[in-house]
């Protein structure tokens, strides 16, 4: 699949079921990256899930998704990598990893099952501890994406833990160590073991490439975002202090940096 117009991005931004917010502030998220877009004059579409995904491929040169629950089924996958294959960039944000999760007998906790669409993206979401500190590093300083963001760079953030599916295939460009905020209770219970570990034990990987044919695939589990409705749909927790509006990393130096370096690798500017 080719692409007919070399600077159109088509942008997914949205929760499930249709129309819930599923613990995001989507707009703020939605907002943000349209008007990184608008920076430099490039057109896009907007969608809220993958359901039209296929009319807007075939005229996209970058797709850009900032989703809590939504994800290309097995179709919409293979037309996706049809079109990664003739070229085509996805730049795919904090949730992306995620998807369809399953509930787990015994706990009220749901684990996430594996699709095609995690398989192509090159990671599964598992779980993550509540919003921390983060040291980000950057392991690939001289790779187009990484470019600015220097040796390492501090953010608020959910502290993602990823399953990488193919490391072999994988450009890993950040990395973080948690420390002692790395504790998840869905470790050892909703999954037999953190497979989100690297070799050395500590470190997990929340920023990569892989290509893909003539195309690839960049994604990064950074840009939690929500607001006081969201929070106020939440069990009330005492123990957990983060602001009723959270921006997080988008409200640093080095987000909208990363962001701004994924966009012109995404249109190979």
């Amino acid at each position: 699949m080719t692409t007919s117009d070399p600077g159109w991005v088509h942008l997914i931004t949205g929760g499930f079921p249709p129309g819930s917010l599923a613990g995001h502030d989507h707009d703020y998220a939605r907002l943000r990256l349209l008007g990184l877009l608008a920076e430099r004059d490039i057109p896009a579409s907007v969608a809220n899930d993958f359901a039209d995904l296929e009319k807007w491929l075939p005229v996209s040169r970058l797709l850009i998704t900032y989703v809590a629950g939504p994800y290309p089924d097995a179709g919409q996958c293979d037309a996706l990598g049809r079109w990664l294959e003739g070229g085509g960039h996805w730049v795919g944000l904090h949730g992306t990893s995620g998807g369809r999760a399953e509930r787990v007998e015994g706990t009220r906790q749901r684990r996430s099952v594996k699709t095609e669409h995690h398989a192509l993206l090159g990671s599964r979401f598992l779980t993550h501890p509540p919003i921390c500190r983060i040291r980000v590093d950057v392991t690939d300083p001289d790779h187009p994406l990484t470019q600015g963001l220097g040796g390492s760079f501090e953010v608020e953030d959910e502290p993602y833990f990823i399953e990488l599916q193919d490391p072999a295939s994988t450009r890993v460009l950040l990395t973080a160590d948690y420390g002692a905020d790395g504790f998840s209770p869905a470790i050892g219970t909703l999954y037999p073991s953190d497979t989100s570990l690297l070799p050395d034990g500590r470190t997990r990987v929340i920023g990569y490439t892989r290509a893909v044919g003539d195309g690839g695939v960049a994604y990064f589990t950074l840009g939690h975002c929500h607001n006081p409705a969201i929070r106020a749909a939440r069990a009330p927790d005492p123990a957990d202090s983060t602001p009723l509006t959270f921006h997080g990393a988008w409200e640093s130096d080095a987000f909208p940096a990363l962001l701004r370096n994924a966009i012109g690798w995404g249109l190979g500017t």
